[in-house]
């Protein structure tokens, strides 16, 4: 049976400070990411990037929120299309955009999770939490935001409500290395599993990753994975406006992306955080394209090293 790959664009920019994740659906595209899939033996059905229409300004107590407006109208479209693309495509393929595109995902996943009578998981890796409310946001950059809205914390009540939100105590977080204060009493108080770059010094990825792949596996759940560039150390994967030393080398990374293709528990994919604008001759775009192969079926020995020789 041919299995089916969904790419769908979501060039957001208004989550972030910096300007240029516009371009990251478009430079994926140009790394060859369709082709790459295909050649593993999936149909890749590219539908295009989604857009929103211009929005009028929306005011909030928290002077320093910016695109509020743009942001909920960001999360009801991919909210919709994300359910819509689980319901009809085997594996679905979200190409950011800034990280604020998560809430529309992952929420899209959660109505579709809600229909099968499943829970949703969430597999995040990333050097931030992004576990600000609207309230805590001091930068005002909603990239900050997703992970407490999907998991239905108070705040949010101008977003469109979520059906079945996500249980704090089913996301795992691995790579996390700048978490402000009000994030990180938050994410203790719920019971987040986090795997700090502490914590994978000492351990490693593999142990931490697998017991939660068990925890999906035993609870029947359906895993989203939303990979932010920042998680990969800003010397391998440079295209990023918030990057942060010491994250994850190229050996961990793909480490995960097979031992998860192994599991074959993730439905659908985030790429997100990627800005063109900053990148070194498409080094990074690159990297994920390689980081999605590994996910979807391709092994070391499959894999070229041209495309890293320089």
């Amino acid at each position: 049976m041919v299995k089916t790959c969904a790419l769908i664009g979501a060039p957001i920019e208004t989550g972030a400070s910096q300007r240029g994740c516009v371009m990251g659906p478009a430079s994926l595209r140009t790394a060859g990411l369709a082709t790459s899939i295909t050649e593993l033996d999936w149909q890749v059905h590219d539908l295009g990037d989604l857009s929103i229409p211009v929005q009028t300004p929306m005011p909030h107590h928290n002077k320093s929120l910016h695109h509020l407006a743009e942001t909920i109208a960001w999360t009801t479209t991919l909210r919709s299309a994300a359910r819509d693309a689980l319901m009809t495509y085997d594996f679905p393929v979200f190409l950011g955009g800034d990280h604020s595109m998560a809430a529309g995902t992952v929420a899209g996943m959660c109505d579709y999770a809600a229909d099968q009578g499943r829970p949703v998981f969430v597999l995040w890796l990333d050097a931030h939490s992004d576990f600000h409310s609207l309230d805590s946001s001091q930068s005002g950059n909603l990239h900050g935001t997703p992970a407490a809205y999907f998991t239905g914390q108070t705040g949010f009540d101008a977003f469109p409500p979520i059906r079945q939100a996500v249980d704090p105590r089913r996301i795992c977080m691995i790579g996390l290395r700048s978490v402000d204060p009000a994030e990180r009493g938050r994410i203790i108080d719920l019971g987040v599993d986090v795997q700090d770059m502490r914590a994978i010094d000492e351990t490693g990825v593999l142990t931490p990753l697998q017991n939660f792949l068990q925890r999906v596996q035993a609870e029947n759940g359906l895993l989203h994975l939303s990979l932010d560039v920042d998680f990969l150390d800003p010397g391998i994967a440079p295209a990023v406006g918030t990057t942060v030393p010491g994250g994850a080398t190229f050996r961990e990374a793909h480490l995960i992306m097979e031992v998860l293709c192994d599991s074959g528990l993730v439905r659908s994919l985030d790429l997100v955080e990627l800005n063109p604008f900053l990148d070194e001759r498409g080094k990074t775009a690159s990297l994920l394209v390689e980081l999605t192969a590994s996910l979807l079926g391709r092994r070391v020995l499959d894999r070229p090293t041209r495309a890293f020789a320089n």
